[in-house]
């Protein structure tokens, strides 16, 4: 950088007015002392310290702490009707409780009251369906078998012309000539006796 001979002089002009400016202010500082440490105010702040105190205390005692306490106060009876009001519903609500688990078993014991009745009646009328079904079986059996031991009876007693008409056909066709039926009767009851 270029440097002429007037700018040099007016920059060490400027040098030389900044020291003594500097040297003036730390004289005039050594004069001038922070307000709150100088010991000739100390009176004077320390009754408006009393007075600010005094009214902020006054503030305090009178407006603050009382709007507060009250604030308090409320809070606390408000929390206290709450907490009685929630053991309230609690006790309300246990009893409903103890109440609807009552009410559940007596259903139940009512529902198995009425499965084991219903049961019991369904087992009764099948019972009753079964004798009844019985019955008519047996009353159909032993129709059935008097009817079997008639038929049987009359077929047993048809075999016995049956075989006396078969036996005297076929003498009749042996020899040919006729047999008397009684004679043929009695071979045929002398064959079923023997």
């Amino acid at each position: 950088m270029f440097v002429t001979p007037a700018f040099a002089e007016t920059a060490h002009g400027a040098a030389a007015g900044t020291e003594t400016a500097l040297e003036e202010a730390t004289t005039h500082a050594d004069k001038i002392v922070f307000p709150p440490f100088d010991a000739s105010t100390f009176p004077s702040q320390f009754l408006w310290l009393v007075i600010t105190f005094g009214v902020l205390y006054f503030l305090m005692k009178r407006v603050i702490v009382p709007r507060v306490g009250a604030i308090l106060e409320d809070r606390h009876d408000r929390i206290a009707q709450d907490l009685d009001e929630a053991s309230r519903l609690n006790s309300e609500a246990s009893a409903a409780m103890a109440a609807y688990e009552r009410e559940l078993a007596a259903a139940r014991s009512k529902a198995r009251d009425i499965a084991s009745a219903a049961a019991e009646k369904a087992r009764a009328e099948a019972d009753a369906e079964r004798h009844k079904l019985e019955g008519e079986l047996a009353e159909k059996i032993a129709g059935a078998s008097a009817h079997i031991d008639a038929v049987r009876a009359e077929a047993l007693a048809e075999v016995g012309a049956i075989a006396e008409e078969t036996t005297a056909l076929i003498v009749t066709h042996l020899i040919g000539g006729r047999v008397a039926k009684a004679d043929v009767a009695s071979a045929v009851t002398a064959a079923k006796e023997g």
